[in-house]
């Protein structure tokens, strides 16, 4: 099994403890911080931000340091993650998805 790393360590374990991750598309910046914070306030820590808008990047910097408690991944995109100090969250369908589906290290 392929182990994937992030500056917070191994993902695998917080994937597989998720229970649900939203796949958030964000518009606005300034809409990504409150969002995150209603998300953990509900307990959902595990966040993905697609690359689908040009606030993508930004959104999910000021998540990442604005709402600690958050675990902030981009998709499959993993060129874009790490070339912006991102981790990468492997998109899957599943929670079962994570035993063998990703193929990448940070």
């Amino acid at each position: 099994m392929t182990t994937i790393h992030s500056d917070r360590g191994p993902l695998l374990p917080l994937l597989k403890a998720a229970r649900v991750i939203p796949v958030i598309t964000l518009e606005r910046v300034e809409d990504a911080v409150p969002l995150a914070r209603a998300l953990v306030l509900g307990g959902i820590r595990t966040l993905e931000v697609t690359l689908r808008t040009a606030a993508a990047l930004e959104a999910a910097q000021a998540i990442m340091a604005e709402v600690p408690e958050a675990i902030v991944g981009l998709g499959t995109v993993l060129d874009a993650a790490a070339s912006n100090g991102l981790p990468f969250v492997p998109g899957i369908a599943t929670a079962g998805g994570t035993d063998g589906g990703a193929g990448a290290r940070l």
